[in-house]
C-alpha cells in the first residue's frame, strides 16, 4: 500500500511541473522559418565576422515581450539543438542570446571549423512548437 501512495504522491507533485513546462512553450506558425542571410554554408570568414539572421512567417520581439507569432534569436555555436525544447535556452559560449530583438551580430571565434544554427525562442527563451530553427551550417574561421 505504501508504494501506491508514494507513486500517487509523486504523480501529483510532477503533474503541475509538466503543465508549467508546457505552458512556457509558444506555438509557432507551421510555415515559420529561420535561416542565415550571412554567412553562407561553407563560407570562410575572418576571426570576427558578421552574422545576419533571417526569418519568414514569424516576427521578432525582444525577450520579455509576449506577443503571438514572434520570438528572438539564439545562435547555437558548435553544438546541437537541445534535447528538451520545453525549457528556457541556457546562456553560454555555445548558446548566444539576442534577447534585444537583434537581427545581426558580430561574432568572434577561434580559427578552425565551426557549426552555427539559429533557434528562435519566445519571450521566456523557450523554443516554439514546432521549433523555428535554421539548418546547421559549417564555416571555416581563418
Amino acid at each position: 500500500m505504501g508504494k501506491i501512495a508514494l507513486t500517487l504522491a509523486s504523480a501529483l507533485l510532477v503533474a503541475p511541473l509538466c503543465a508549467l513546462a508546457e505552458s512556457m512553450v509558444s506555438d509557432a506558425p507551421e510555415n515559420a522559418e529561420a535561416y542565415f542571410i550571412q554567412p553562407m554554408d561553407g563560407a570562410t570568414v575572418d576571426g570576427t565576422f558578421k552574422v545576419v539572421f533571417g526569418l519568414r512567417n514569424i516576427g521578432v520581439a525582444p525577450a520579455g515581450v509576449e506577443k503571438e507569432n514572434t520570438g528572438h534569436h539564439h545562435l547555437l555555436i558548435d553544438t546541437d539543438m537541445p534535447s528538451d525544447l520545453t525549457q528556457p535556452l541556457p546562456a553560454s559560449d555555445q548558446v548566444k542570446h539576442f534577447g534585444g530583438g537583434q537581427t545581426e551580430a558580430e561574432i568572434t571565434l577561434p580559427p578552425g571549423e565551426h557549426t552555427l544554427q539559429l533557434l528562435l525562442g519566445n519571450h521566456l527563451h523557450v523554443p516554439h512548437n514546432p521549433p523555428v530553427a535554421s539548418e546547421q551550417i559549417s564555416i571555416t574561421v581563418e
